[in-house]
């Protein structure tokens, strides 16, 4: 069971409080997560990733193991404290700027 915490406009589409619990296929990995997400909350689709290239959006990020997994292959596995549900699969909304 994998465990995701998302930002709060995020959360809000997809009217859920606090974080999310998913069934993952074995070996877990970004592209399993966010297909999972996208499945459980069809409302979400095109907001992480892009329809047609499913390349994650420009100001998506995605953390695990106090660690910036954004540009990690999406199919290389997750670390194991988040695979196992120990930490959670963090989605955050970047900002630029200064």
């Amino acid at each position: 069971m994998i465990r995701v915490v998302m930002p709060a406009h995020l959360r809000s589409l997809a009217r859920v409080n606090g974080e999310v619990t998913l069934e993952i296929e074995q070996p877990p990995t970004q592209r399993h997560v966010i297909d999972a997400i996208e499945s459980r909350f069809p409302m979400l689709r095109g907001t992480i990733r892009d329809h047609v290239t499913k390349k994650r959006r420009p100001y998506i990020r995605f953390y695990g193991c106090q660690r910036d997994l954004s540009h990690d292959a999406l199919d290389d596995v997750l670390p194991e404290p988040v695979a196992s549900g120990k930490e959670p699969f963090l989605i955050v909304g970047a900002m630029s700027g200064g």
